[in-house]
């Protein structure tokens, strides 16, 4: 079971994200965040495989809050703003998809980010 945690300030990206992890088999939402305060407390006491983070958030913008984990796990950036993709990867993300993405692009995104552990998800859509 890939064990994933969404952090974005908007409701309708979560919602998104969640279809499309609901379209995938083993994928499991260990909680839904909407600033990263919330995500630190999670993340203090649970681990999990994959964030998808959005950027532009209030209290603590996504990359600060990526500076402040010592053992990140693999990090995948939602988000409307391209300018901020290099400063990404020098965080080492491990994809960034621009809003609006669509479900192809997502579970190339998944595929990228669990290939790098030797796990590959395969979409139950014909």
């Amino acid at each position: 079971m890939i064990k994933y945690l969404i952090i974005d300030d908007e409701y309708i990206a979560h919602d998104i994200v969640k279809g499309y992890c609901d379209l995938l088999p083993n994928m499991q939402l260990m909680k839904s965040c909407f600033n990263a305060l919330e995500a630190i407390e999670y993340l203090n006491e649970n681990a999990v495989d994959i964030i998808f983070l959005d950027l532009n958030m209030p209290k603590l913008k996504g990359f600060k809050f990526l500076k402040t984990l010592t053992r990140p796990p693999k990090i995948i950036v939602t988000t409307a703003y391209q300018e901020f993709a290099i400063e990404g990867y020098e965080l080492n993300v491990s994809d960034y998809l621009l809003k609006p993405f669509s479900f192809e692009r997502f579970l190339k995104a998944i595929n990228k980010t669990m290939n790098s552990s030797n796990r590959t998800i395969h979409s139950v859509i014909n």
